[in-house]
C-alpha cells in the first residue's frame, strides 16, 4: 500500500507545478493554505458523519468514499508543506511497540 501512497505523493507534487486551470490540485496549492485546510476540515467532517450513520446500518462505501476524500486533501496538505506520506509513515513506524498511553504522555512532556 504505500506504493499507492508515494505514486499519488509523486502525482501531487507534478501537479503543484501545472497551470491551475488545468488541474484541481494546483488551483489549490494557488489557493493557499487555508483553502486546502478547510478541504481537510470539511472533508474531516463528511468523514465523521459517514462513520456514525455505519453503525445503524449506514452506506459503508460512503464511508471509504469519504475516507479516501479525507486522505486525498491531507496528502495535498502535506505535499503544500513540503512533507509526504513517507514522513507521516515513519512516525508511525516509530510508535510501534510503544504503549499508546505512554506515546501519548511522551508528546504531553515534550511540551
Amino acid at each position: 500500500m504505500n506504493d499507492v501512497l508515494m505514486a499519488l505523493a509523486d502525482i501531487l507534487e507534478e501537479r503543484k507545478r501545472v497551470n491551475a486551470d488545468d488541474s484541481y490540485v494546483a488551483s489549490l496549492h494557488r489557493k493557499g493554505l487555508n483553502k486546502i485546510l478547510e478541504k481537510v476540515g470539511e472533508e474531516a467532517i463528511e468523514t465523521i458523519i459517514a462513520a456514525k450513520d455505519v453503525p445503524g446500518g449506514g452506506d459503508r462505501q460512503a464511508l471509504v468514499n469519504e475516507t479516501a476524500d479525507l486522505w486525498f486533501h491531507t496528502l495535498v496538505m502535506l505535499s503544500h508543506l513540503d512533507l509526504g506520506p513517507d514522513d507521516v509513515l515513519q512516525e508511525l513506524k516509530k510508535r510501534f511497540n510503544i504503549s499508546g498511553l505512554a506515546e501519548k504522555a511522551a508528546r504531553t512532556q515534550a511540551k
